[in-house]
């Protein structure tokens, strides 16, 4: 049809570019992507990527949003399972906590947040709204365990937020490599914490 636009041959899905842009970044990590070195991944004009992210900060908020999405999945998958809360709490924590230095998802994570502060309403809403998944699924899980009888009386919500705190402070020890923090103790400092919190008096 006359005046109808041309469907542009060979541009990737949306996904593929997002899925090439991680990969980017666990292969030679986030300085290297750039609009340019990206778009010779995934064989699109720098251009061409611009017209669909507009900002090189809109690309890593949407590529977190696709990372979240994929933990997101499995979060609900292992949450779901018929096995006691406190089982199903150390797979929340063992999923929340980066595989180590330089962790993909935990890198753009840190360089998304860094960047957030000049971030406009939007950005800072799908920001939150990461935040808020994580928070809901452990507040459910910290109260289905206090009505079992298998954790103390906490206030969900409360222990939640302090929960998350502490994941986020040992997280970004290990996902920027600081020296005398790895992976290992911090999950031994988060299971005391929790045997301290939750299961005394249970």
């Amino acid at each position: 049809m006359a005046g109808a636009p041309r469907a542009r041959k060979n541009a990737p899905p949306r996904e593929d570019v997002l899925a090439a842009a991680m990969e980017m970044i666990a292969e030679r990590g986030l300085e290297k992507l750039t609009m340019a070195a990206l778009g010779r991944e995934v064989g699109m004009s720098s251009g061409h990527l611009l017209y669909y992210f507009r900002t090189k900060d809109e690309l890593l908020l949407q590529a977190l949003e696709w990372s979240e999405g994929r933990l997101g999945a499995e979060r609900r998958r292992l949450l779901a399972r018929p096995a006691p809360a406190r089982e199903r709490l150390d797979a929340y924590v063992d999923l929340y906590v980066p595989d180590g230095h330089r962790d993909p998802h935990w890198t753009l994570w840190l360089e998304v947040w860094n960047r957030s502060q000049n971030a406009d309403d939007d950005a800072r809403e799908r920001q939150a709204a990461i935040e808020g998944a994580w928070h809901r699924d452990l507040v459910a899980l910290l109260a289905e365990g206090v009505s079992r009888g298998e954790f103390r009386p906490v206030d969900p919500d409360r222990f939640a937020a302090r929960l998350r705190a502490l994941l986020d402070g040992f997280s970004i020890h290990v996902a920027i490599g600081l020296r005398g923090t790895d992976r290992g103790q911090i999950l031994g400092h988060v299971r005391e914490f929790l045997e301290q919190g939750l299961l005394a008096d249970a």
